[in-house]
């Protein structure tokens, strides 16, 4: 491989916000907060949503409050529609 044309790859633990579990693996993004982890130095970067905690992976269902939405918006279209 040629010099200082690849990134470099680093230690990295990607942290599940909603799980709070923690994937090592190695990759070429950095971040400000580092935590050792068995004896080596690892970037920590957030996520709020992993393979541990999204819906496709983990076969949860969850619904989404469609009326709800749907009589915010003919409430504010007949607002709308009265004052022309």
């Amino acid at each position: 491989m040629k010099e200082k044309v690849h990134p470099s790859l680093n230690n990295v633990c990607f942290v599940d916000v909603a799980t709070g579990k923690k994937f090592l693996t190695q990759s070429t993004m950095k971040s400000a907060r580092t935590e050792k982890i068995d004896g080596e130095d690892y970037f920590v970067i957030v996520r709020d949503v992993t393979m541990d905690s999204h819906p496709a992976y983990t076969g949860e269902k969850r619904l989404v409050d469609t009326a709800g939405r749907v009589e915010k918006f003919t409430t504010k279209f007949k607002r709308a529609t009265k004052t022309k």
